[in-house]
């Protein structure tokens, strides 16, 4: 069971602790507004009203005991930033941040953080990939140009099988798994799967190799 620090309670902190909190991790959280926390009391392993930017409050916290801590600031990335070097600077064994800015990023990164996030922009990529072609019903960003995207099948494809189409080395991508239409998930399908026309294949591969077979359907 991973241990997180959760540093401030907006959307965001709000969304990340909920989930962490279901998959049985234990969670403590802070923020300078006790009425931020109050609803996550019952779901969390401990909670405390504190400024992180004071050394201090950092220091009673235990930061070295977590597996990751997550700085949720997003309006004031002074504080942000001064919460990320501080937690390093205290031994935190990993640390997340959020940003809204690229600049952000970058100093976020210089100053401690071993990964950034962007919240906002990510799920605006992803509506934005979704919604701009129908043949697109779901997109995750795997990082270096990859990802995986969730296509119907070709007409073409149909009563073929993936062996028959040397699928692999004719479009360059790799099927990960079929979705049928009750939302049933099959994964890793045989060399000997036939494709068939109700179904959504899961497939990763690079954007552009994607891409070019979104294109044909």
């Amino acid at each position: 069971m991973k241990s997180f620090l959760i540093i401030g309670m907006g959307r965001f902190g709000h969304h990340i602790t909920t989930n962490l909190a279901r998959q049985g991790c234990e969670v403590m959280i802070v923020d300078t507004d006790q009425a931020k926390m109050e609803d996550l009391l019952p779901i969390v392993t401990s909670a405390k009203i504190g400024d992180c930017t004071n050394e201090e409050v950092l220091k009673t916290l235990g930061v070295k005991n977590f597996d990751m801590c997550i700085v949720c600031i997003g309006t004031n990335f002074q504080s942000s930033l001064e919460i990320t070097s501080l937690l390093k600077e205290m031994g935190a064994k990993y640390v997340v941040s959020k940003a809204t800015r690229d600049i952000h990023a970058k100093f976020l990164l210089r100053n401690g953080a071993d990964e950034v996030i962007y919240p906002d922009r990510d799920i605006a990529e992803k509506l934005a990939i979704s919604y701009s072609s129908d043949n697109i019903f779901d997109y995750i960003e795997l990082g270096g140009n990859y990802a995986i995207y969730e296509i119907p099948v070709m007409k073409e494809w149909i009563g073929h099988t993936i062996k028959e189409l040397n699928f692999r080395s004719r479009y360059n991508v790799n099927i990960l798994g079929t979705k049928s239409g009750d939302d049933k998930t099959s994964l890793m399908p045989t060399s000997d799967y036939v494709f068939e026309g109700n179904v959504h294949l899961l497939v990763v591969g690079t954007k552009a190799d994607v891409q070019k077979i979104i294109k044909k359907i």
